[in-house]
């Protein structure tokens, strides 16, 4: 079985509620394949949500989950993580050698509608660091994060904050992203 992985954490800091950082990641990861189940679409691939747990303290539960599938990292297209706040988003990031890339670069495109189609560099995320320095590509969200340390890691980190509009485009961009690469004939190319 062959998995597209998306993913946030459900962990937050000692103070706020952790909307941003990060309830607004397990969200848009959660409403992604809603959205995908709800439209009657079944991709080649599986898509596999994982609710980290312990990021904040270093990433425990995403160390755990990678010592137990590791073994089966060859199976991995991609793997995503949200974990900077659900602003207005740009584009994504991503980590993934130069056909992947090109790849990402078209499957963007999708989106051009909502004029979010910007693939930068460097996606990342302590979560799927481990598999982005096995070779797995990898995608984070990247949005307006001028507004993000107003809250991060501080009591201002609650629902009030989040803007329902921004929320769903970057649901969009996460949907979108997982379901084509998930329902791709082949796997994402490694480096």
């Amino acid at each position: 079985m062959q998995v597209v992985l998306i993913s946030g954490h459900l962990d937050s800091w000692d103070v706020g509620q952790g909307a941003m950082d990060d309830g607004a990641g397990a969200f848009i990861s959660w409403e992604a394949l809603s959205l995908i189940k709800d439209l009657g679409l079944r991709p080649k691939r599986t898509l596999r949500l994982v609710l980290w747990t312990g990021e904040e303290q270093g990433g425990v539960g995403a160390s755990q989950y990678y010592q137990l599938h590791k073994v089966n990292i060859s199976k991995y297209s991609l793997v995503m993580e949200s974990d900077i706040g659900t602003f207005a988003p740009f584009g994504i990031r991503f980590t993934g050698g130069d056909k992947a890339h090109a790849v990402m670069k078209a499957v963007m495109q999708l989106l051009k509608p909502i004029n979010v189609t910007s693939v930068d560099p460097y996606g990342e995320g302590t979560d799927i660091s481990y598999w982005l320095q096995a070779g797995v590509p990898g995608v984070s969200l990247n949005d307006d994060i001028s507004k993000y340390f107003w809250f991060h890691h501080s009591n201002g980190d609650t629902m009030s904050v989040q803007d329902p509009v921004q929320m769903n485009l970057c649901a969009a961009v996460w949907t979108t992203v997982s379901y084509i690469v998930a329902d791709m004939e082949e796997m994402l190319p490694r480096n």
